[in-house]
């Protein structure tokens, strides 16, 4: 039986909101703003500081940046007050999304869920995506500009693909990951109805479906 619903996503696409609406469906917890405070409170630190880290590989100037920190503030370091990036989030976070996925019943949206949690029999992995027009049309929906959209679009997904590789050697999206890849443009309602019915289908058992039959002097269209 499923207890967790990764959701990983192509940015824009609605995935925030349809995991949302997903987990309220199910009753189930929401692990997405929650799991950023979640990883901010066990690191000891400013949820802004986690998001600056979140599915974001750090550049090799932030990496001598945080070299510089660590030289500049030993004493602080003794006291646990190390600054915080990419490398810290990836720990933290695979602690953070074990216990959230052994409690169960959750949805967890992105920051490598379906990476940490691969070889869980209980988790369902899907990656949602969307057309560029309608990732455009969604973000200008929650008050961004068209430029800002687009600028968005072409950096925040290209971050993801850095972080992927970096930290999980694989192309993002791993499509063997996923058990379903939609696309939001057939609305959300759509797309959760998708996923439910999916879940139930795989919980009790394959559908066996006939081969056809073909008359022995009609011939197989291919």
């Amino acid at each position: 039986m499923y207890r967790i619903i990764t959701v990983e996503r192509e940015y824009g696409c609605g995935a925030g909101e349809i995991a949302r609406e997903l987990a309220e469906h199910l009753h189930w917890k929401l692990w997405d703003h929650a799991l950023t405070e979640e990883i901010a409170k066990l690191a000891n630190v400013e949820n802004a500081a986690v998001e600056r880290c979140e599915e974001r590989a750090d550049t090799t100037f932030r990496r001598l940046v945080n070299t510089f920190l660590r030289g500049s503030f030993e004493s602080h370091m003794s006291h646990g007050h190390e600054p915080f990036n990419t490398d810290k989030f990836v720990v933290v976070g695979e602690r953070v999304m074990e216990k959230a996925a052994n409690a169960g019943n959750c949805v967890i949206v992105g920051r490598g869920a379906p990476y940490f949690l691969r070889e869980r029999g209980d988790a369902f992995h899907v990656f949602l995506y969307a057309p560029f027009p309608e990732k455009v049309r969604r973000l200008k929906l929650i008050g961004k500009s068209e430029q800002e959209a687009e600028k968005l679009l072409d950096n925040i997904d290209r971050e993801r693909i850095e972080f992927v590789k970096r930290y999980f050697d694989a192309d993002w999206p791993t499509r063997s990951l996923y058990h379903m890849m939609i696309n939001t443009a057939i609305g959300n309602a759509n797309v959760i109805s998708m996923i439910l019915d999916t879940v139930r289908t795989l919980e009790h058992g394959p559908i066996h479906v006939a081969p056809p039959t073909h008359s022995s002097d009609q011939p197989t269209s291919r």
